[in-house]
């Protein structure tokens, strides 16, 4: 009777001891060597077990392709059956290699490691691509500068064919953000752009001059590559006159120079027009309060023409200094296009402004001189 109970306890503390029986538990992940493949079937001798068999859909492996399985390998799979009809193990590499994949973006997020993927779909608002067998998003404002897809006006339909020529291409990308819950996962080529221009923006300090070539031409200004880095020069800081359109005086290619005038993390501005001498400078001397020009009329706007007096100075005639009479129509005063004379009735060089009237042309010489006297009298005032 005592050998039988001694006997007895030996056997449950063999059974409950899992160094020496591995008997798993439904959810468990068990590891153990591929001993078949079929189309439909995986077969896997589990450690310390018995065989079990992954079926189907649970064949599919987040964390690797299937084709790459073969006989002899050690994987890892969750138990979803400890018996099916067949008495064998049922297993399931789809939720074990979910966990694996996950697990492995999040390293890849901590450790800010740069990887290569490959570019499977676009969209209007990025690209889709696969990191690890797990979908990923890669936004456009995360693409790197020389990728961004600068459309003129913002055409949605041709950014979208912009994005399109990168399907099949690989990028480098860094993980941005990955959200296991909501299966989110974004990576971001601009910051791995980021990263390789600090140490060569490092090199720069603001003041500093550079030449390089116009790579891209948008409403708002140009962008100058230089070195390995590319930076913007505002339509404000490209020339010293008004402008419409960077391309009014740029196309794409041409070699310039231009000032660093900010660095702000990656970012780099520019100014071409700080290496030239500002002509308002001489406009004073040039340019007097009562003095006739021919000037051509560049522009019309509501407030009246902008003119033309020589390619670096350009001034205004308000459309109350066109006529006495109200105006309702422009062009019954003049054309774009078109040259005429104009009487300066104001020269602020500080303010970069010049006023010219046509209406002035036609007033007594009397009045004129009173309105002259004091234009002078308040540009004094302001120097």
């Amino acid at each position: 009777m005592g050998n039988d109970t001694q006997a007895k306890s030996a056997m449950e503390t063999l059974l409950e001891d899992k160094k020496y029986l591995n008997i798993p538990k439904v959810t468990d992940v068990v590891k153990g060597r591929i001993v078949s493949i079929t189309k439909n079937e995986v077969r896997v001798d589990i450690e310390g077990y018995r065989t079990g068999v992954a079926r189907g859909r649970e064949i599919i492996d987040p964390s690797r392709s299937v084709d790459d399985m073969k006989v002899g390998d050690q994987v890892e799979a969750t138990v979803i059956d400890l018996e099916n009809e067949n008495g064998e193990v049922e297993l399931s590499f789809r939720f074990a290699g979910h966990r694996k994949a996950w697990d492995a973006l999040i390293a890849l997020f901590r450790s800010g490691e740069i990887i290569a993927v490959k570019v499977l779909e676009a969209s209007k608002g990025g690209l889709l691509v696969r990191v690890n067998n797990i979908s990923g998003f890669l936004p456009v404002s995360q693409l790197s500068p020389e990728n961004y897809p600068r459309v003129a006006g913002g055409d949605k339909s041709k950014i979208l064919e912009k994005l399109k020529s990168f399907i099949g291409k690989s990028m480098d990308v860094q993980v941005l953000d990955v959200n296991e819950a909501e299966e989110k996962l974004i990576v971001s080529e601009k910051s791995v752009w980021e990263k390789k221009q600090k140490d060569v923006i490092s090199k720069y300090k603001i003041g500093d001059q550079v030449e390089g070539t116009v790579s891209a031409l948008t409403d708002f200004g140009a962008f100058v590559k230089f070195d390995i880095l590319e930076g913007l020069v505002h339509i404000s800081e490209i020339a010293w006159q008004r402008i419409d359109h960077p391309s009014d005086l740029l196309k794409m290619g041409d070699k310039v120079k231009a000032e660093i005038i900010d660095i702000d993390g990656s970012k780099v501005f520019l100014s071409m027009k700080k290496l030239v001498e500002d002509p308002w400078k001489r406009a004073g001397q040039k340019y007097k309060v009562g003095q006739v020009v021919v000037g051509k009329i560049l522009k019309a706007n509501p407030f009246g023409f902008f003119v033309e007096l020589d390619p670096e100075i350009h001034g205004l005639a308000h459309i109350s200094e066109l006529s006495k009479k109200p105006v309702k129509d422009l062009t019954e005063i003049a054309k774009v296009g078109e040259e005429r004379e104009f009487m300066i009735v104001s020269v602020e060089p500080e303010q970069h402004r010049l006023g010219l009237s046509i209406k002035a042309m036609t007033e007594p010489k009397s009045e004129k001189k009173d309105e002259e006297e004091e234009a002078e009298e308040k540009t004094e005032e302001k120097a």
